[in-house]
């Protein structure tokens, strides 16, 4: 082609097709105008990424296997592989839930470069200063021992040749345990350097497949960062001391001082929290009067629990199969049925803002992602109950034995069962059995599981591990006062919030469990809460079916 005519060619917006080209969506992989940009992003549905035209990304879709003229431009939610339109068309897939490549593809993406940014900016760091710590200790440790055997040499020079067997029996000594000192850390700084050199390998790996823009390496990709983030145990030695004494040529080896024994303590590495959990957040005083800034009216006969997707709209469930996502002047946004048809036991938002919800009746955890439910998890012999999601992504759920003479927390990492939390150190049940939906679950920012177990008149707070931390009984004044706990929630100052709806109104605790105030605003039977971004409290009254937001900080 003749490049000026080539040069003549004016290129056209996909949409209007009459106005010169200036931005392009990744996502929808269309060229926009300036005027069409805005009506573009006008659908909410879908998450746009409109760059400049000269900044787009060309895509690298994969061949499909079985139709070799075809490329992979959806992707088969059920088989978890990407297919072309004739494959959706076939019998192959016919029922399973297909979506789009593009918006699948972003999601991957964004998931790399998390795991990327964290492996780059926390997690090599630590083991680099870990390396670093190593080899200080080490030079210490020469250090030290030095003195030692400068000690040994004074000592034996004061007790001359009466003594001389025991300096060289002490040096002897001294020697072996540096020895195995070093062998020691020597050992861990050979731990932590393998373990640095896998991680370059994987980050590198990410680095060429954000490059490479590869739909089915992005899609296959597996993120090993949660295998990191346990880090290596760290070895600690201590130095031994040696003590001398006057001379008796009767008791020579005695008073010539003993070696205390070889101490090699073994620190288990810390589990990095993941980096949305590692911020500190500004202090926030309690207001002496808290404010009701909003009251929402659900439509539900009766509220049972409330979870924000932002400061101004909430998901909520009642008495019926519906689920209501709802702004603050009452305005329904959207509403889903569940799967089954039956009423679901409890609600949580993640981090991804999809929506989970308990299933009992069917003994399911089920995933609400772009309208489309998937069930992630089935239960045998235990019924879930309420669930929560952590700052890690992690699923808290409540659950009760098929007899109801057992309970117990949960914690997944998507559909894999990690930590089963049941019984103190003494054996003992952590929580009340019988009764149906009866505990309320939340993670403080300290990472404290946080269970409102109104059975037991208790709020039970257990550390990540699940050793039991302390119980919360009620105001230590109101001793004739009954105290049932029902919604609980946690804000940014590690604040533990539990519905009293009895007496009507919220108890605030501070993390080790001590009473810090009360909240009332008039609340009528108070059930589910939960907290936003901002710290404001939201309360769903049971009889009222209202969702109230509080500001109390």
């Amino acid at each position: 082609m003749d490049p000026f005519r080539r040069a003549q060619i004016i290129l056209l917006c996909d949409l209007c097709k009459t106005a010169h080209l200036q931005s392009h969506c990744e996502r929808c992989d269309i060229n926009l105008c300036q005027t069409c940009v805005g009506k573009h992003l006008s659908d909410s549905s879908i998450r746009h990424k409109v760059v400049p035209y000269k900044y787009r990304k060309s895509l690298n879709y994969s061949k499909c296997p079985d139709h070799a003229d075809e490329l992979c431009k959806h992707y088969c939610e059920k088989c978890d592989i990407p297919v072309c339109s004739t494959c959706v068309s076939s019998s192959k897939h016919e029922g399973h839930d297909i979506s789009d490549i593009l918006e699948k593809l972003s999601a991957k993406t964004e998931s790399l470069q998390k795991d990327l940014d964290e492996l780059e900016t926390r997690i090599y760091p630590r083991y680099e200063e870990m390396a670093s710590d190593v080899q200080t200790e080490k030079a210490e440790l020469e250090t030290n021992y030095g003195e030692l055997t400068t000690i040994a040499d004074q000592q034996g020079e004061i007790l001359h040749r009466e003594i001389t067997a025991i300096v060289n029996q002490r040096k002897s000594d001294i020697q072996e345990m540096k020895n195995k000192h070093l062998s020691t850390l020597n050992k861990n700084t050979n731990e932590i350097t393998q373990k640095m050199a896998e991680l370059k390998q994987i980050m590198s790996d990410l680095k060429s497949i954000l490059k490479s823009n590869d739909v089915s390496l992005t899609s296959t990709y597996q993120s090993r960062n949660s295998e990191f983030r346990t880090l290596p145990p760290k070895v600690r030695v201590t130095v031994p001391s040696l003590s001398v004494q006057k001379i008796n040529k009767d008791q020579l080896n005695e008073m010539f001082g003993s070696l205390s024994p070889l101490s090699i303590n073994i620190e288990h590495g810390d589990t990095m929290k993941s980096a949305e959990a590692v911020s500190s957040p500004p202090v926030k005083p309690l207001l002496d009067e808290p404010r009701l800034t909003a009251t929402i009216d659900t439509g539900y006969k009766y509220l049972f629990s409330v979870s924000c997707l932002s400061e101004d709209q909430v998901w909520t469930h009642g008495e019926n199969e519906t689920m209501k996502l709802l702004n603050l002047q009452s305005k329904l946004l959207t509403s889903i049925k569940t799967k089954s048809g039956n009423i679901p036991a409890d609600i949580a938002v993640t981090r991804d803002g999809d929506v989970v919800y308990t299933d009992p009746n069917k003994r399911t955890l089920n995933l609400i992602k772009n309208r489309k439910i998937q069930t992630v998890i089935t239960l045998q012999g235990w019924y879930p109950l309420t669930v929560c999601c952590t700052a890690s992504g992690d699923l808290l759920v409540t659950m009760i034995s098929d007899d109801e003479t057992q309970s117990k927390v949960v914690r997944y990492s998507g559909s894999t069962e990690k930590q089963s939390i049941q019984f103190d150190d003494q054996g003992r049940p952590l929580y009340s059995s019988g009764g149906y939906i009866n505990k309320y679950i939340s993670e403080n920012k300290n990472l404290d599981i946080c269970v409102a177990d109104r059975s037991a008149s208790a709020v039970v707070v257990v550390n990540q591990s699940g050793k039991l931390r302390f119980r919360y009984t009620g105001h230590p004044s109101n001793t004739k006062q009954s105290f049932k706990p029902a919604g609980i929630t946690t804000d940014s100052q590690s604040h533990i919030l539990t519905a009293d709806h009895v007496y009507n109104r919220i108890h605030i605790l501070d993390q080790d469990g001590q009473f810090l105030r009360y909240i009332h605003c008039d609340l009528e039977f108070p059930h589910g809460l939960c907290v936003d971004i901002r710290d404001n409290l939201f309360v769903a009254e049971y009889n009222t079916a209202k969702a109230k937001k509080i500001q109390y900080l």
